[in-house]
């Protein structure tokens, strides 16, 4: 008999202590290669072959489009499931049916049905979750997946499918002791979801990846399709984590007024994304436009949706935003300028793997800074980044937790003030 799991809070204790966490501890955290996963997933029967799917992988915004795609699919009377990570407030955020969370019991059931497969692999922690998911999506009899990769793509342990379609959001500069210093490198590590024959669709093009992305698909006779070659979205409008847009094919009218569950000037770039994989799939999946409005007018509600653009408080405002490296901080602080506001205030906490100055640099210097250490040993010490913020002309207290240090935003902040809480996926977890 393996080791049997009762309960589920000392099941979560033991995929924590045993099992490194890349989000927790970092690079340490990594088992490179795929033998680990297909080892596990060959022992377990093989589960995710039993499901159709859509492998996302890109440096920002993959998270954003799994969670429109899988809104798209339910509004199409799909069972679909999605696979995400990090977590923010419970680790069953990472496996969910219709916007349902992966119930606990299936979380036991998993560990106490292939404890002796785990105890032969010793799996990582990721390696772990994403079989727990491909395993429970098969017990559901999904219609579909929607598979978000953790790192990179190549080595990924979810490029174990033959999806229907593989998805490459963007290329920036992130992770980049793992996955190469210039963007070349990290789309070549990217671009390892391209199967042969599979279709793929890159969000955003760039002189220094396309070539990459070009060459890959060209190898593996995979139709490819770039999103900005045919798509524009303008925003017409923001209304409380809302917007308004009209969306451009080729330049010309093609959906007027269409409503978007998601806020940010970055959420744009991300619904060309899903618009292209629509277009490619909407014959095989039986999609509508219909459905195609429906699902983007209600992705919080169908996908649970959360961290991105998420409001916490209506007066003064209050935007939680899990952007977390140089590009997505960027994008992040030219949708503040979107908004009016007297005073900005910013909660701030990073992890230490990342280029700190860079992101630091993007931050306006008249706003009012609290720092804190997000509540993972990647985190960033408090104190040392209040010396890196104050070094750069960014003037703030430090705090001994997030949530003290938006508690004391909110208390120093007039009603009419923004206050943004960010710098990483940990920080925004503690609030949300």
């Amino acid at each position: 008999m393996g080791k049997r799991f009762q309960e589920y809070t000392v099941a979560l204790e033991f995929m924590y202590a045993q099992l490194p966490m890349y989000q927790r501890v970092g690079k340490a955290a990594l088992k490179p290669g795929l033998d680990n996963i297909m080892r596990l997933l060959k022992a377990m029967g093989n589960p995710q072959d039993t499901f159709p799917s859509i492998h996302i992988a890109g440096t920002n915004g993959k998270g954003s489009t799994t969670h429109m795609l899988g809104a798209v699919l339910q509004a199409s009377h799909k069972k679909v499931g999605l696979y995400t990570s990090p977590h923010y407030a419970d680790f069953r955020e990472r496996v969910k049916v219709n916007g349902e969370l992966i119930p606990e019991s299936a979380v036991l059931h998993f560990l106490n049905e292939f404890w002796p497969q785990i105890e032969a692999v010793q799996p990582s922690y990721f390696e772990l979750t994403v079989a727990l998911a491909f395993d429970y999506f098969a017990r559901e009899k999904v219609d579909y997946a929607v598979i978000e990769t953790g790192l990179g793509g190549r080595l990924d342990s979810t490029n174990v499918i033959r999806p229907l379609l593989s998805v490459v959001t963007n290329i920036s500069y992130d992770h980049m002791d793992v996955l190469g210093d210039t963007l070349a490198k990290i789309a070549g590590e990217k671009a390892g979801i391209i199967k042969e024959e599979v279709p793929v669709v890159i969000g955003e093009k760039h002189p220094e990846t396309q070539p990459v992305f070009l060459e890959k698909a060209t190898s593996n006779r995979a139709a490819i399709y770039f999103a900005e070659d045919v798509w524009k979205v303008e925003i017409k409008q923001f209304e409380r984590g809302q917007m308004l847009v009209d969306v451009f094919q080729h330049n010309t009218l093609w959906l007027k007024d269409m409503r978007i569950d998601v806020s940010g000037t970055y959420q744009a770039q991300n619904l060309q994304t899903v618009l292209q994989v629509y277009t490619v799939l909407k014959e095989k999946l039986g999609l509508t436009e219909q459905a195609l409005r429906a699902g983007l007018a209600n992705i919080r509600s169908l996908s649970y949706f959360i961290g991105r653009w998420q409001i916490l408080n209506d007066q003064p405002l209050t935007i939680a935003d899990s952007a977390h490296n140089k590009a997505a901080i960027a994008l992040v602080m030219k949708n503040l300028e979107s908004y009016k506001y007297h005073k900005l205030h910013l909660v701030i906490g990073l992890s230490k793997d990342k280029d700190h100055e860079q992101m630091l640099a993007l931050m306006p210097r008249q706003a009012k800074y609290y720092f804190a250490k997000p509540k993972v040993p990647r985190g960033l010490a408090a104190v040392e980044l209040q010396m890196k913020a104050n070094a750069l002309g960014l003037k703030g207290e430090q705090y001994a937790s997030v949530k003290e240090a938006l508690a004391a935003a909110t208390a120093a902040a007039q009603p009419q003030d923004l206050i943004y809480v960010g710098g990483s996926s940990f920080t925004v977890a503690e609030v949300v």
